[in-house]
């Protein structure tokens, strides 16, 4: 492959990124002036991914969008996703068992991919959030797939910088290393109110045969119906050793961590 080839599929990467991060619709000129790209350079590439029905252009504007076909690659992500695959089934009993939602995340860069989600078995009105991501160090999944990482991307991560979300929101890489190292006593991660106001989150780590974290599982709900509760935390546990099993993880003797306390210092900034 040509240098100039491999050139053009990085821009054509980065021109997809941009349109997937900015507003609804992006004009050739802002596209230009975000990528730091000649207008002809970011046209040409537009109009080869039209074809491919990756991006189309607005009618009425002529501003460019994400085309349906993303779609179907999205759709096609999460079809062959080992861990959404092999979650299904244990996320459901989880949701079912505590009476919350549960959400099965995996650490992308510096955000934290829903790859499944299930609701809380009642009759409430819910958002699917599947596909959604959130910043790694404001989601207890975030933070407890981190958690056991390498040192070396660790402090990649710990590197910032990292946005306040929330006035509970931990930003001080310092602060953040000492959560990460909580997260690996106690054998789960908590969050409270760190991303949205009156939501709190608990979670544990998933790994694989080799022992690597491979993504997180989590109970997500109303910030005072998850304070202290240690049934949900054995539930939790219990959960992502299985599912690790599922991965492939080698069996290893179960030992009891304290119960969380989402008002803790630990959790709460």
């Amino acid at each position: 492959m040509s240098k100039a080839t491999i050139q053009s599929v990085d821009r054509a990467a980065r021109i997809l990124k941009a349109l997937a991060a900015g507003p609804p619709r992006i004009g050739v000129s802002e596209l230009a002036d975000r990528l730091g790209l000649a207008k002809t350079t970011v046209y040409g590439l537009l109009r080869t991914l039209e074809r491919q029905d990756l991006v189309e252009q607005d009618l009425e504007t002529g501003k460019y969008r994400l085309g349906p076909e993303m779609l179907q690659l999205g759709n096609a992500f999460l079809d062959h996703h080992e861990l959404r695959g092999r979650s299904l089934v244990w996320a459901d009993a989880l949701a079912n068992r505590v009476g919350e939602a549960v959400r099965v995340g995996v650490l992308y860069g510096r955000a934290v991919l829903v790859v499944h989600h299930v609701f809380r078995p009642d009759d409430s009105v819910q958002i699917l959030e599947v596909g959604a991501t959130v910043p790694w160090h404001a989601s207890a999944l975030g933070k407890a797939h981190a958690a056991y990482l390498s040192n070396d991307r660790r402090r990649t991560l710990l590197a910032g910088p990292f946005t306040r979300l929330t006035g509970r929101t931990i930003v001080e890489p310092h602060d953040l290393a000492i959560e990460l190292d909580r997260v690996v006593d106690a054998g789960y991660a908590t969050e409270d109110q760190e991303a949205v106001i009156g939501e709190a989150e608990v979670a544990a780590a998933i790994f694989d045969h080799r022992g690597h974290p491979v993504g997180a599982i989590g109970v997500v709900g109303p910030a005072e119906r998850l304070r202290s509760s240690e049934a949900l935390v054995t539930a939790l546990r219990d959960t992502a050793m299985r599912l690790s099993w599922e991965m492939g993880a080698r069996r290893r003797r179960r030992t009891e961590a304290p119960a969380a306390r989402l008002g803790s210092p630990s959790a709460a900034r």
